[in-house]
This record gives C-alpha cells, sequence and structure tokens, in this order.
C-alpha cells in the first residue's frame, strides 16, 4: 500500500474522487465548509494509480480536524494507515490532538474510529439540519432507516504531546 501526500495527486482527480463519492468536493460540518479537494491530506492508490482511499484535515494550532476519510476497499487496513499518517504528520508540527465530526447515523465510523483510540467528545444537536440548508443534498434518512439529524465529536490526544 503506497501511501502519499495529496498535494502530489492531480486537483483534478482528488475533485472527481470527492463528485463521484460525496456529489461535491464540498464538505458542511458544525465547524465550517471546506473545499476538500483543497485541503492537506493524504492518499492511497492501487497498482492502476486509481485512488482507493483519501482523508483530508486543517490543522488550527495545535489541534488537527480530519474532514473526510473514505476508504474503498474496507477491511484492508486503507482507512488505519490514512489515520496514521495523519497523525504522525500532525504531531510532527506540534498538533496535541485530532478531532473529527460524524453523523448520528454512521454507526460504520463510529465503531472504526473508537476502535482506534478516538473518544466520544462533543454531540451537536440538530447540526445536519443546518448543513442542509447549504448542501440540500444531504439526504434525511440513512440506507439504514436511521434518520440524520445530529453530528458526534470524537477526539484523539496524541500520546506524548498532552495529558489524557
Amino acid at each position: 500500500m503506497q501511501i502519499k501526500q495529496i498535494r502530489n495527486i492531480s486537483k483534478s482527480k482528488v475533485e472527481v474522487f470527492f463528485i463521484t463519492h460525496w456529489g461535491s468536493p464540498e464538505m458542511v460540518i458544525s465547524s465550517g465548509i471546506y473545499d476538500c479537494s483543497s485541503l492537506d491530506g493524504f492518499v492511497v492508490q492501487n497498482q492502476k494509480e486509481e485512488i482507493i482511499g483519501m482523508i483530508t484535515y486543517v490543522i488550527r494550532g495545535a489541534e488537527c480536524e480530519i474532514i473526510s476519510l473514505d476508504s474503498l476497499e474496507e477491511g484492508k487496513g486503507v482507512g488505519s494507515s490514512l489515520i496514521r499518517a495523519v497523525e504522525e504528520a500532525v504531531a510532527l508540527i506540534g498538533c496535541t490532538s485530532v478531532k473529527l465530526v460524524t453523523t448520528n447515523d454512521n454507526l460504520s465510523a463510529l465503531r472504526f474510529y473508537q476502535k482506534r483510540g478516538y473518544h466520544l467528545s462533543h454531540l451537536y444537536k440538530n447540526a445536519v439540519e443546518k448543513a442542509r440548508k447549504i448542501k440540500s443534498e444531504i439526504p434525511l434518512v440513512s440506507e439504514d432507516g436511521i434518520p440524520i439529524r445530529d453530528e458526534i465529536e470524537l477526539q484523539k490526544i496524541l500520546f506524548g504531546k498532552a495529558e489524557i
């Protein structure tokens, strides 16, 4: 598995990835509106140089926020490798924590992040309703039939950088 910095991939290839998997490169969450195709991050490509995983993030002071994480080949370590790449990169520049937001219906993401040391840190009630006013294509109900309403923030303190 080869991990590359997102800036070493053509912006058009990154934009196509986001359009294909998210409808657009725009991500609307409680912390802001982001053009994911212009953020820092990492990608994993297969042998044909097709993107099979991508993570984007922003840094504010000593805190990193993961904005998006996609793995097209689940269960093969793609997502875990991308998370580790971000944690290692931001620790080197002095970040003391990494946080992210997911929606209340995303049970697989909640399971994934908690297994990797992330803890629930905040609940933003009805945040998705506010996001829909900006990005109307956000569905009302998940494929599992769960109403999509709230955002859940998870955080991981980077060991050796801050007290828990």
